[in-house]
């Protein structure tokens, strides 16, 4: 797919990334040149674009041995969210356009995901498991607002009475409380909501769409009102800049109502180093080397080790007194808890009109 000349470093307002580099598959790169006649300031925010995909399959299948799931689903690529951490940037390429500016503001919505998710679930044989959303891009970013495709699969799920595990930094979730509430009770629901800083310059910088970290506080509290289980989410732990404040956040979360907590250490896979590492030196000068250094300290002296078993936690004293901190923090606080796991017994395809019904 073809897109327009990347826009200057540092002229996107209201975005994370500073540029819009050709992704790594493309055999030729542009550059755009400030040649004097426009003041970067004058230049208008970049508008989001939005395109339909028809899914011919949803769920997709993992066998990390990282990850507590093995399939998920994605009813959006590329993120409105904009965070400039987002491990998720890289996936941009395949579609043709730039991890940079491209996955922020030109997305894909899917659809007819809901209606394609009923017929997988509904195939012979299936098997249910915890199907995991938000763990690639954000399924209540923005946009969710008006397609609606989010609310869709949940919709569906619930007809199934199939287990789900629901990640977002996204206040959004609390529209659909009225499914996902029945679902908690049966045993079938838990939400991840991350928090990375609680400082909202810091946040609003690194996360430029979402929701500020007091917003995203009252969403917890509104979901475990409804007695939905929440984990909070210490992710990613920036080192140099966000690091200081995981006792604090955690102590936040637990007074919201969250009933776990996990933490994950900064990742920089693929474009995502070079996206972040000019994000960090336009926004924190004064700290950007130290910042730099201590992420290639947490990853044996690169920008990212992809090693199953430390990509997540980092190696090295730093991640060590990083997991240590957090193991205190969350039993101080009663966040060290074991979910109880979802249930898969209640699973069952739903009678379609015209079916026969059975008499037991």
């Amino acid at each position: 797919m073809s897109h327009a000349p990347p826009p200057l470093h540092g002229t996107a307002r209201g975005r994370a990334a500073q540029s819009n580099d050709t992704n790594r598959f493309e055999p030729y790169s542009r550059e755009a040149v400030d040649d004097g006649w426009a003041r970067m300031d004058d230049l208008p925010p970049l508008r989001t674009e939005v395109r339909e995909e028809v899914s011919r399959r949803v769920i997709s299948r993992n066998t990390s041995p990282d990850l507590s799931f093995d399939r998920s689903v994605n009813p959006y690529r590329g993120c409105e969210h904009g965070c400039i951490y987002c491990y998720a940037r890289p996936g941009h390429a395949y579609l043709g356009m730039s991890p940079g500016l491209d996955f922020e503001t030109r997305l894909v919505a899917r659809p007819s995901a809901p209606e394609q998710l009923r017929r997988e679930l509904s195939r012979k044989g299936y098997v249910p498991d915890t199907l995991a959303i938000g763990t690639y891009t954000d399924p209540y970013q923005p946009i969710e607002k008006a397609h609606e495709i989010m609310r869709g699969l949940v919709q569906v799920l619930a007809a199934f009475n199939h287990p789900l595990a629901i990640v977002t930094k996204g206040v959004l979730i609390e529209r659909d409380i009225d499914i996902l509430a029945p679902m908690a009770a049966r045993g079938l629901l838990r939400v991840g909501i991350s928090v990375t800083s609680l400082d909202a310059k810091i946040s609003r910088a690194m996360e430029p769409r979402v929701p500020a970290p007091k917003r995203r506080l009252q969403t917890i509290r509104r979901l475990a009102d409804a007695g939905i289980p929440v984990r909070a989410m210490v992710s990613p732990v920036v080192p140099g800049l966000t690091d200081h404040e995981v006792e604090a956040i955690l102590a936040a979360c637990a007074d919201a109502g969250a009933v776990a907590a996990s933490s994950i250490v900064l990742r920089l896979p693929r474009e995502v180093a070079p996206l972040f590492a000019d994000w960090v030196q336009a926004h924190f000068p004064d700290r950007a080397a130290r910042i730099m250094n201590r992420v290639r300290d947490l990853h044996g002296g690169k920008d990212y080790d992809p090693a199953f078993g430390s990509r997540m936690t980092g190696q090295g004293e730093w991640a060590a007194l990083l997991r240590a901190r957090v193991k205190l923090a969350t039993a101080r606080l009663g966040l060290d808890r074991r979910l109880t796991p979802l249930r898969r017994d209640l699973f069952a395809v739903p009678p379609k009109a015209g079916d026969q019904l059975a008499l037991f």
